[in-house]
């Protein structure tokens, strides 16, 4: 039967099939547009990018703008031009001496080289309450199939809430610099694979952006006028920061309403879990518009806020899970962001 059957499939007659080839449009190139002014030093950056269109092997998604013309415009008519970073590409920079004003507007306009132009709405400058202290929570994660959870600690802000007005807040993470411990004396010479040990160094100090794990937001709904302690901040344990000492400066913010919603939609977004219950991503409209299109769609938002500014040290001892401490088998100095010298305010 089976001899019969293979006979059969060969009697069939045989054709070519001709490829069929897909024609894909291109997607909208869009403007996004990241930027925040403060009262705080600078310089504040705003940073442009546009999303590429998809190519054969989907490279270059996003490329930074360059060659524009950024103008920061005060409620007086005061101008402030930006400059390009000579290192970062796409990323415009306000002189150092420049602080937003508190009770101030500021509008952002833009200027690409191929001659669009677009501009924000008007963001105001509200006063924002001192950070009274900083408080810190280990933070386990459980992670499915793992034995060991991730963790991390979280950063938590005591504030006194004004009580005359709504505030809504935002918080962000200066670099961290921790103390980096490696064992030099354990170095391998890759090509003859024998032990090399090095007479330096055993102790750097590493400077790196480890950014927030999440977007940190409230409002104040809840705590009009009261003493109150928020998470602001999450920084993980990658088994070589919380070995020593740790140092990082939390920023807080007071920013408008209309920039805290738009961070909450973000948020909401990004935290999507990918259930069929989830809702469908969706284009998020920041504060940029375009002046020769307004049907444009421009991604981001421009801020305007009023910043409060504590610096806090953090030790293992403070910890009450850490993860396994990992081992750099080399001189510290080799580890990007590590110096033998700590910063000259380095003060645990």
């Amino acid at each position: 039967m089976l001899k019969r059957l293979i006979n059969l499939f060969l009697l069939l007659p045989m054709a070519c099939i001709d490829p069929y080839e897909v024609t894909v449009p291109d997607g909208q190139q869009l403007l996004t547009v990241e930027g925040l002014i403060h009262t705080g030093p600078g310089p504040h950056a705003i940073t442009l990018t546009r999303s590429d269109t998809y190519g054969s092997v989907f490279e270059g998604l996003i490329r930074p703008v360059t060659g524009a013309t950024v103008v920061v415009r005060d409620d007086e008519a005061e101008s402030l031009f930006l400059a390009e970073g000579q290192d970062s590409r796409g990323s415009y920079f306000t002189p150092v001496g420049f602080q937003a004003e508190i009770g101030k507007s500021y509008t952002l306009q833009i200027q690409t080289a191929d001659e669009r132009v677009y501009t924000s709405l008007p963001e105001r400058v509200e006063s924002v309450p001192e950070i009274e202290d900083i408080g810190v929570k280990t933070v386990t994660i459980p992670v499915e199939g793992e034995i060991i959870p991730r963790s991390g600690v979280q950063l938590i802000s005591e504030i006194n809430d004004p009580a005359d007005q709504n505030n809504f807040y935002f918080w962000r993470l200066s670099p961290v610099v921790h103390v980096l411990e490696a064992r030099p004396d354990l170095f391998t010479d890759r090509e003859f694979r024998t032990s090399a040990p090095k007479d330096c160094c055993s102790v750097c100090y590493r400077t790196e952006s480890t950014g927030n794990q999440s977007l940190f937001i409230a409002q104040d709904d809840n705590f009009n006028g009261l003493n109150t302690r928020i998470p602001a901040a999450f920084i993980e344990d990658n088994g070589l920061r919380f070995v020593n000492t740790l140092r990082v400066d939390l920023k807080q913010y007071a920013i408008s309403q209309e920039a805290f919603r738009f961070l909450r939609l973000v948020k909401q977004q990004a935290e999507i879990s990918g259930s069929i219950f989830d809702p469908p991503p969706a284009t998020i409209r920041g504060n940029m518009i375009s002046l020769d299109n307004p049907d444009e769609v421009v991604l981001g938002y421009f801020m305007a806020a009023g910043e409060s500014t504590r610096r806090i040290y953090i030790s293992k001892a403070d910890l009450t899970f850490q993860q396994n401490a990992g081992i750099i088998p080399d001189d510290c100095r080799t580890v990007s962001g590590a110096s033998v010298n700590p910063p000259f305010d380095w003060n645990p």
